[in-house]
Order: C-alpha cells, then structure tokens, then sequence
C-alpha cells in the first residue's frame, strides 16, 4: 500500500504589496475550501510576484511541514504568523512529512493531479518582512527546515480534502535534507556534489548550483596543494 498523508491545507496568495517598502509578493498565503487545479506552474489560484526568482516549471508548488511550527516558535517565541499554515509563503500544509522523510524525485499523487519532488526552498528575504526577523531567512536555511517544491507531471483538479499519496520513489537515497546538507552544510563534498550536478530528478537549477560548488571545492583543493 503506498503511503498517504491528508493535507491540512491547501493555500494559495495574491500579489500585494510586502512591508514597509511597499514591493509586490504573493508570499501571504491562506487556506481555500474549494477544488483548485494544479497547472505546470502552480495553482490555477496562486500568484507570484518575481517570477525570475519564483514559480515555474521546477517551483510549482511549494509544501512546508506543519510539524516544524512548534519548533519555530520555541526559537522565535510566540508570533502571530505562526499560529496558522501560510507563514512560510507554502501551498501545501501537511503533518508527519518532512524534509528526512521526502526524496527528489519522489512522485506523489494529489487529487488528479500528478507531483513530484524536484528540489529545496531556497528562503528569501521576504521572510525576513514576513516575521519581522532580521535574520529570519538565513535561519530557515542553517536550519534545514526550508520545505520542498514539486514540478507538475500531470494537471488535474485537487478537491478540498485531497491526500497526498506517494506512488513513486526515484532517487529515495537523495533526502531533501541530505541534499540541503551536500550543498549547504557539508560543502566540499565532492563525490555528494558532482552526484547532485548529474541527478536527473534534481531541477536544473540545483544541479547548476551543485556543479558550481563542485568546480570551487575543485579549484580550493589545487590552491592548497
């Protein structure tokens, strides 16, 4: 039997202006209680406001684990923001399923809709505006505790309700957190890194990223030869 998770929420935002200074985002996510659909770049629903940094093919959906709440609000205390899904700009909200648990590459089932897992969430500054937190995105990235994207295989409808449903699992050995650990934590890796430049299941973007911090691990290990 292939393992389900219900979702708590699925949530979607509008482009508004973000803080003091005003710029567009669609970071202010929240809940809907009707069928949406899963497009190849998202829900039909869900805006982004930078989509040279946000969004696309790689970045359609965005899931962040509701388990890792009551941990954010022991470090940061009791926010206001933290009290309900959305906080962290996600589109899917779940319990029992985090980053140790879920694989690039893993291919999930969502209503009639078809995922899979193709990368990390790399923070930005507007979760800095968002809490309130100088800092906040550099947290969320030392701590691994980022959340995942999936790319859309299949475009379907998504009814309130929907289970998550793996039905595949591609490349089970690359974690979500041990791929954030070879290319944040454990950076001169390189047998993790040159494997990451070449996983297929991992996006371009990542791979990209994971040649470059191979070719600089490369190019430090000859300068202190």
């Amino acid at each position: 039997m292939n393992p389900s998770f219900p979702i708590g929420h699925i949530l979607v935002g509008a482009v508004r202006p973000l803080g003091d200074s005003g710029k567009p985002s669609a970071i202010h996510k929240v809940p809907v209680d009707r069928p949406v659909r899963a497009t190849r770049v998202g829900f039909d629903a869900d805006r982004q406001a930078d989509l040279k940094h946000h969004g696309g093919l790689e970045q359609a959906i965005h899931h962040y684990s509701f388990d890792h709440y009551g941990g954010w609000r022991v470090e940061l205390g009791p926010m206001p923001v933290l009290e309900n899904p959305g906080a962290f700009g996600e589109n899917l909200s779940t319990l029992g399923l985090t980053e140790g648990e879920v694989a690039v590459g893993d291919v999930f089932r969502l209503g009639g809709a078809t995922l899979q897992v193709s990368q990390g969430r790399q923070p930005c500054w507007k979760l800095n505006v968002r809490f309130g937190v100088d800092d906040m995105a550099s947290r969320v990235q030392a701590s691994g505790r980022s959340g995942w994207y999936y790319r859309v295989l299949e475009e379907g409808d998504v009814p309130p309700g929907a289970v998550l449903e793996r039905i595949d699992r591609v490349t089970p050995e690359w974690t979500v957190e041990r791929v954030w650990r070879a290319l944040y934590v454990d950076r001169h890796d390189m047998a993790s890194l040159v494997t990451l430049a070449a996983l297929s299941t991992l996006s371009e973007g990542w791979r990209r990223l994971a040649g470059r911090r191979a070719e600089a691990s490369a190019a430090k290990g000859s300068d202190g030869a």
